[in-house]
C-alpha cells in the first residue's frame, strides 16, 4: 500500500543520514528509484531462502530480522534491509518482519543495482549495510 508523507522523501532520506554525503540531486535520485510503502505490524516484506528480487531503507518504524525463527536483530529508521543477497547474488539468510508499523523506501532489485553502479553515496551506504548485516 502507498504512502504519502508531508515531508519530501530526499528530506526525510538527508535528515536520517543514511546516505551522508549526498548531494541534493543524489537524494532526489534515490527517492525517485524507489517508492514509498506502508506495511502493517506483522507483515513479512522478506522471505528466508527466497531470490533477492528488493531492498528497503526504513523511514519510520521498526522492523525484526529473523534466521529459522529467531529474532537476531532489530533494525529502525535510516536502516537498509535486503541488501546483502542483491550483492552477493545469493538467496535470502533471514526473514524480516514489521515490528511495528512501517513505512519503506521500497527499491527493485535493478533499482539497487542502477543506483550501487551510479550514486557513490548510495553504494557507500549499501556497502555499509553489508558489512553490518554479514
Amino acid at each position: 500500500m502507498a504512502a504519502e508523507s508531508p515531508v519530501p522523501v530526499a528530506e526525510q532520506l538527508r535528515q536520517l543520514g543514511t546516505f551522508a554525503g549526498a548531494t541534493g540531486g543524489e537524494l532526489r535520485r534515490i527517492a525517485d528509484a524507489g517508492r514509498v510503502v506502508a506495511v502493517p505490524q506483522n507483515w513479512s516484506v522478506i522471505w528466508e531462502r527466497t531470490p533477492a528480487d528488493k531492498a528497503y531503507v526504513v523511514l519510520t518504524g521498526e522492523l525484526d530480522v529473523r534466521r529459522k525463527g529467531q529474532v537476531v536483530a532489530r533494525l529502525g529508521a535510516g536502516d537498509v534491509v535486503g541488501e546483502v543477497a542483491i550483492v552477493e547474488n545469493r538467496l535470502r539468510n533471514a526473514t524480516v518482519v514489521a515490528a511495528t508499523r512501517l513505512e519503506v523506501l521500497h527499491f527493485t532489485k535493478d533499482a539497487v543495482e542502477e543506483l550501487y553502479a551510479d550514486v557513490p553515496t548510495f553504494r557507500a551506504a549499501v556497502d555499509r549495510a553489508v558489512l553490518a548485516h554479514a
